[in-house]
């Protein structure tokens, strides 16, 4: 009975206070005079300052007709650590928040005690109202000390720092984060892709992925960016997509695509980072980032510099078969770069409304390479008689100049997960360089002069890249999800070059009009697909078909002659099935259709004789190559975020571009090699790929990967052998320590065994010469087995640790050597190259930041509470 009034009691004095605060509350709306404080504090008991608190309600949403989490009202902790939230609700439950840089979030539910005191209902005042002072404490509610424990924690005497799950596996692709590779720091994209699973880096920085030429992407958009001009320290994590599905473009054969996504900012407030480094040479790398966001802008900009000063050598040793007695050449090369790049970003997202979002991005790119080359090159016939010996010195010069504009927008119906998207991509660069060779002929080494013969290159270039897109997406019942897109892709090139020769008797150059080269070309790609995906149960699957259609014209207007091929449209099918297991085990089975066109520099048929040690020439008559592709795969997830994963791949490709060596012969000169293009009948390859993700334990981070594979080309149309298939294999280990005192180590390790050599680099570039110099060919052979390892060291300091120091040595037992092997019936040749080893870098970052409360200080609750919920996805 006793119980009972005083519950009466206590009903009753709520609801005078509801009268009481009726004026000041809008209609139907609780009292809202609830208030909860206390103080933030580290591990020493010290105050926590500018740390954001903020209050949360769950509430319904009228479009998703779900219940959601909307901001009431938020603070930041005064310098002494405390905070004081006022104004809220009495009723229902609330949810308080805490986050701030360099410690762990942390969230507690809040819900306000309505005891009545002692003695039963309060008495009346002097004005006959009710004394509510007895009932202040039951809408305050004191938290006392929060103790905040830092992003490291202390375990076992080790540092242990969370980080987020470097592998994410998708439908349709996989997604290694590379954030926290601390290898790459100062480096470049090339850096980043030898630590990324699957990928593979050769010496010239030309990438693999699964022994073919992959697709690079920036933000899921095509680029003409090599990998050398993007900073290591503006990606953000890199998605491998083996078997693009019909959503991407069907470009690319049998390749797959790299998309680099870059760092974006979604934290609330400011944010940025400054860093510096140095190399071994003195080169110097160095950059800043910050964005804001507040209401409804999200602003961003970023810039980075990077100097190269390294220096590589080679040596390349040459059969010539058409001569008779056979000709022996030996060269030696020397190689020193003096160059660099400075890369600047900047972008802007303005949220119109809830639901309309609007971006824009700007990017610049500048480089300039000096690089300097000393080739030494012994000339005998086998018989022993000494032909020639030359010292050739090359000085070159090459500028590039890129920019673009990015330009998106994206509205989010009312229905979940309802969205359309349209975006416009355009790229322009402009490059251009120059090429000095002096070279002095001797009889011998140190021996009589014979002469000396000048050659100057001189060329300059452009390409632009307009790609527009629009994307739409439709869930269906509880799992389906349809998307639809159209895209269209225009691309230009132009290039000229002009090679010139001293005549020592006229004191002129001469222009050379054979090894000259002037051309433009024209390639559009007009494309549309349609995806539906669902589930039943723990079986899903995404059915895909993609339509293109493309248009090709080129032209060399100093031989006033054109090319011009038109693909009808293709169709491009995926599948993609996979079933869940028990005990967290996924099998994945996928099919694509892709294609391949050729290029402008395949298809001219000009001789291009610049570089006189490999000359090439286009075949006007080849065909796109097309490529179905098989892939499954096992996953299985252990306890403590522990991943496994096998996968069987298996490529056939129909008319394969690939280069052939063939003999030409000028104005009755005797026949010399030249490298053209032909489609061969066919080629398969098949492989084995696994890939784990391991913490060893509470320190140990292990992620390993070692792909077998198997490929073979049918040239039986062809005057040339079939190439031997040969089972080659390649490693990559990855190892992560946690060390006291907020140290961190990482060892990194790769081996690739001998394997034939690649098709082609399929980058859309004429095959040349390796940059110092000596001859490469596309005849038959192999590379040999090369192995190295990489080291980091990285010092955290200063308050939440906002500041770092990071050694790390590439290559540190000088051991990747890239040694090459290739005979055709005109020539024999071996080569071995090695890019400056060991390479020590030196890197200082720091980074700050503050969450800006005013984006929590709403005039309507409602609206604006929205707005934020938006803002922080």
């Amino acid at each position: 009975m006793s119980y009972l009034l005083r519950t009466v009691s206590l009903v009753t004095v709520l609801l005078i206070l509801s009268v009481g605060i009726e004026a000041q509350a809008p209609a139907g709306a609780p009292p809202s005079i609830g208030r909860v404080f206390g103080k933030l504090v580290d591990k020493d008991g010290k105050g926590i300052r500018d740390v954001a608190v903020i209050v949360l309600q769950s509430k319904w949403d009228t479009a998703t007709k779900k219940m959601k989490d909307v901001l009431l009202k938020g603070v930041n902790s005064q310098a002494n650590g405390d905070f004081n939230i006022e104004g809220l609700p009495i009723f229902g439950p609330l949810k308080l928040s805490i986050a701030g840089i360099g410690y762990t979030p942390m969230s507690q539910p809040i819900a306000f005690e309505m005891k009545m005191p002692a003695g039963g209902a309060p008495k009346a005042g002097a004005n006959g109202m009710p004394d509510l002072s007895a009932l202040a404490a039951n809408f305050e509610k004191d938290l006392g000390k929060i103790t905040l424990k830092p992003e490291a924690t202390m375990l076992d005497s080790v540092v242990v720092t969370t980080t987020t799950s470097r592998l994410k596996m998708d439908i349709d692709k996989k997604v290694f984060n590379v954030g926290q590779n601390i290898v790459t720091a100062g480096g470049t994209a090339v850096d980043v892709m030898k630590n990324v699973p699957s990928v593979n880096v050769d010496i010239d920085g030309n990438v693999k992925l699964r022994n073919a030429t992959p697709q690079i992407y920036i933000d899921g958009r095509p680029t003409t960016l090599s990998l050398d001009q993007i900073p290591a320290d503006a990606i953000e994590s890199v998605e491998v997509i083996t078997n693009p599905s019909a959503k991407y473009d069907a470009s690319g054969g049998n390749a797959g695509i790299l998309n680099i996504v870059l760092k974006k900012n979604k934290k609330s407030g400011y944010n940025g980072m400054v860093m510096a480094g140095v190399d071994k040479r003195g080169g110097l790398n160095g950059g800043a980032n910050f964005s804001v966001r507040q209401d409804k802008i999200n602003f961003s900009v970023s810039a980075f510099g990077n100097q190269m000063k390294n220096r590589n050598s080679g040596n390349t040793e040459i059969t010539n078969l058409l001569s008779s007695p056979n000709l022996l050449v030996n060269q030696h090369s020397n190689n020193r770069m003096n160059g660099g790049f400075l890369f600047g970003r900047m972008g802007l997202d303005y949220f119109a409304t809830n639901r309309t979002t609007f971006s824009l991005g700007l990017f610049k790119v500048h480089g300039n390479f000096n690089p300097k080359d000393v080739l030494l090159t012994d000339s005998a016939y086998s018989g022993g008689s000494y032909l020639s010996y030359s010292e050739r010195n090359t000085e070159n010069k090459r500028t590039f100049n890129a920019g673009g504009v990015q330009g998106g927008f994206k509205y989010n119906f009312p229905k979940k997960g309802q969205e359309i998207t349209a975006d416009v991509n355009w790229f322009s660069g402009k490059n251009n360089g120059s090429a000095f060779y002096n070279t002095n002929l001797y009889q011998t080494p140190g021996g009589t002069y014979k002469g000396n013969i000048q050659q100057q290159i001189m060329g300059d270039g452009s390409n632009s890249f307009l790609t527009m897109q629009s994307d739409y997406v439709n869930p269906l019942g509880e799992t389906g999800k349809l998307e639809a897109g159209v895209r269209v892709q225009l691309r230009t090139m132009k290039n000229s070059q002009a090679n010139y020769f001293f005549n020592n008797a006229t004191n002129t150059w001469i222009k050379s009009a054979s090894a000259a080269s002037n051309y433009r070309n024209n390639d559009n790609v007009y494309a549309a697909y349609t995806t539906y995906s669902n589930s039943i149960k723990d079986f899903g699957y995404q059915l895909g078909l993609r339509m293109e259609s493309s248009y090709y014209k080129g032209e060399l207007p100093d031989a006033n002659q054109s090319f011009t091929n038109k693909y009808p449209i293709s169709l491009f099918p995926s599948v993609f099935l996979s079933q869940k297991l028990k005990n967290r085990q996924e099998i994945q089975m996928s099919y694509t259709r892709r294609i391949n066109r050729p290029f402008f520099m395949q298809l001219i048929p000009f001789i291009d004789s610049t570089n006189q040690l490999n000359w090439t020439k286009g075949n006007p008559g080849l065909k796109p190559e097309f490529t179905q592709s098989l892939e499954a795969s096992y996953t299985k997830t252990y306890n403590g975020n522990n991943t496994f994963m096998a996968s069987v791949y298996y490529k056939y490709t129909t008319d394969l571009i690939t280069q052939y060596l063939d003999t030409v012969s000028l104005s009755g000169t005797a026949k010399r090699p030249i490298t053209t293009y032909v489609n061969a009948n066919s080629s398969r390859s098949l492989g084995l790929e696994l890939t784990t993700q391991n913490t060893v334990t509470k320190w140990w981070d292990l992620n390993g990967n070692i792909n077998f594979y198997n490929s073979k080309i049918n040239t039986h149309n062809l005057a040339a052998a079939s190439q031997p298939a040969m089972w080659s294999w390649f490693a990559k280990l990855n190892n992560s320590y946690k060390l006291p005192s907020n140290f961190k180590l990482q060892l990194s390790g790769t081996y690739q065994s001998k394997t034939n050599l690649p098709v082609s680099q399929g980058n859309g570039m004429a095959p040349g010469g390796p940059p110092m110099g000596g001859s490469q060919s596309s005849a038959q052979g192999y590379i040999k087995a090369n192995w190295g390892v990489d080291i980091a060291l990285q010092k955290s300091f200063l308050k939440n640790n906002t500041a770092s120091v990071t050694l790390s040595v590439n290559d540190v037992f000088r051991t990747r050597w890239y040694k090459q092997y290739s005979e055709s019936p005109y020539f024999l040749q071996n080569s071995a190259r090695l890019n400056d080893a060991p390479m020590f870098r030196l890197n200082f970052s720091f980074r700050f930041g503050q969450m800006d409360m005013s984006l929590f200080k709403r005039k309507n609750n409602r609206d604006e509470s929205m707005q934020a919920t938006q803002l922080s996805q």
